[in-house]
């Protein structure tokens, strides 16, 4: 008897083990683990936290920035007749409300609306974009006046009037611009109150912190790649105008996570002490500025960012105009991008699942190593050794691009828990928004300085002699950084960086202990 039981045992045992080599076996749990992952994320976090993440990262963010990069690009260069260096620089002016990030900021963490701290910050992000909508139809009636329609009419105004700027031959520059500063504002909004989210978990849950910001550049990737793919046949079906009425869609979802999100009441608030809890904010950001394991840090993403000089519209143009050059069509210049994000979104995957556990010196050094080697593949591209090779263009280009987002992304994620990591408890929406201004100016500076580049070099929509050696100054520049790496710390990137005494909140009547953002029906909210 104890034979068979024996038997039955080691049968039951290889059974076990021929299961967990089974090729199947394994390919199947590879398959489900993004869900398991997904799965742990809302255990540990809410699930209402994963999808708040999702809709603003994943559809407002990614989705609408590849729709409106392309239509931005062939707006400025086709409809407003701009040269590569002006156009450069007016990207950098459209990004402008980034870097005043750290104003919504500090409104999320000291000004209450109606009592709550986060919601209304993300219905009232959506008004700018709906707004522009609204003043745009006014300029096309010859009349700019300010909206007083209802939300519902400025909501459906900001599609169709969008949609209707397909047949307005030219709009002024100035009016434009505004128009579309005002719809980065409105995703700046909501982007700077998901962060203030993001930030307050990565201080309550420390080990997840990489995982909340893989989870967010997964988002932003995967929306990215979908707005990219969608962004040529659209900008060549009703023109780059027209895909400004599809904008006004995703920030409609934005709407749902701030009336459903389950925020904290605050039934008495003194709105007498705002200006008491503006000083003491300010007064924290200062002292935790201050603080030698802070600065550096700062320091370094600030020069590694500003040193990286943007030249993207020259070659852009020249991917477009250049009699020499490829000529690609749009619905190619979307499919070109569309890789970019497939390689932005492995990036995040190689992070999440190879480097986040490795100190952030060391990720830092070979990202930035290989981010200013991928700069020489469009001097490739450009002096057309490729041609000479017997590689294409179109082949060519989407390798270019891949590789290059991959590597930005990689060498983006650290910062970026880097930045989470050094928010104080109290101000963390504040403190993270300043940090990412920082990182905003230093891309403003790098958008402006290659835009100056590209003047002084003389490379405008018909000439593109001097392009190549713009980007062999760009890829140089690149390098500058890696002597900077003492500024990072060599920590391990699962433990806290700040001292623990910065670690300590003063929670104060209008601050719950225990702060965790959800989502819940509007209704049930009210009863809390």
């Amino acid at each position: 008897m104890d034979e068979v039981v024996e038997e039955a045992e080691a049968l039951k045992h290889q059974g076990e083990t021929h299961k967990r080599k089974n090729p199947k076996v394994e390919l199947w749990n590879f398959i489900w683990r993004p869900v398991y992952w997904f799965r742990m994320l809302g255990d540990e976090l809410h699930w209402s936290f994963v999808l708040s993440v999702v809709i603003v990262y994943g559809i407002s963010q990614g989705l609408g920035v590849g729709l409106s990069r392309i239509s931005t690009q062939y707006y400025m260069k086709d409809e407003q007749k701009l040269q590569p260096s002006e156009s450069q620089i007016f990207f950098g002016i459209i990004q402008l409300p980034w870097v005043v990030k750290p104003l919504w900021g500090l409104l999320t963490d000291i000004l209450p609306i109606f009592g709550y701290r986060r919601r209304p910050y993300f219905i009232f992000a959506v008004y700018p974009i709906y707004y522009v909508g609204h003043l745009f139809t006014m300029q096309l009636k010859g009349v700019l006046t300010f909206p007083h329609a209802d939300v519902s009419e400025r909501c459906f105004l900001g599609v169709i009037s969008m949609l209707s700027l397909a047949l307005h031959k030219r709009l002024h520059l100035v009016l434009a611009l505004f128009s579309l500063m005002a719809g980065s504002a409105g995703i700046a909004i909501a982007d700077v109150t998901i962060d203030a989210c993001v930030a307050q978990n990565s201080i309550s849950h420390p080990s997840l912190a990489s995982d909340m910001q893989s989870l967010c550049g997964l988002s932003s990737s995967i929306g990215a790649l979908v707005g990219y793919s969608l962004s040529g046949f659209l900008v060549h079906l009703v023109g780059p105008k027209g895909v400004f009425g599809v904008l006004s869609v995703p920030a409609g979802l934005v709407i749902l996570v701030g009336m459903l999100m389950r925020d904290h009441h605050v039934p008495n608030f003194s709105y007498r002490r705002v200006n008491q809890k503006f000083l003491d904010a300010c007064k924290a950001m200062w002292t935790t500025l201050k603080c030698r394991e802070v600065w550096r840090p700062c320091l370094y993403m600030y020069l590694s960012l500003a040193l990286s000089l943007n030249v993207r519209e020259g070659m852009f143009y020249w991917y477009t105009d250049a009699k020499g050059g490829p000529s690609f069509s749009k619905e190619v210049i979307g499919s070109i991008f569309s890789v970019g994000a497939i390689g932005s979104l492995l990036g995040v995957l190689l992070y999440q699942n190879l480097l986040k556990s490795h100190p952030f010196r060391d990720v830092l050094f070979w990202t930035q190593l290989l981010y200013g080697l991928s700069g020489l593949l469009d001097l490739v591209l450009v002096l057309r050794i490729n041609l000479k090779l017997g590689i294409s263009d179109y082949f060519f280009a989407v390798i270019d691009e891949a590789a290059t987002h991959m590597i930005s992304r990689v060498k983006w994620m650290p910062l970026l828990v880097l930045s989470s990591k050094l928010c104080p408890p109290g101000i963390e929406g504040t403190f993270f928004a300043l940090l990412m201004s920082i990182d905003n100016v230093g891309m403003l500076s790098s958008s402006w300085a290659g835009g100056f580049l590209l003047h002084v070099l003389e490379v405008t929509r018909t000439q593109f002699n001097n392009l190549w050696l713009s980007i062999l100054i760009r890829s140089i520049f690149r390098i500058i950084p890696l002597g900077l790496l003492f500024l990072v710390p060599r920590s391990d990137p699962n433990l806290s960086i700040l001292p623990t005494e910065m670690l300590r909140t003063k929670k104060g009547d209008d601050i719950p202990e225990s702060d965790n953002v959800e989502m819940a029906p509007l209704v049930n909210s009210t009863l809390d």
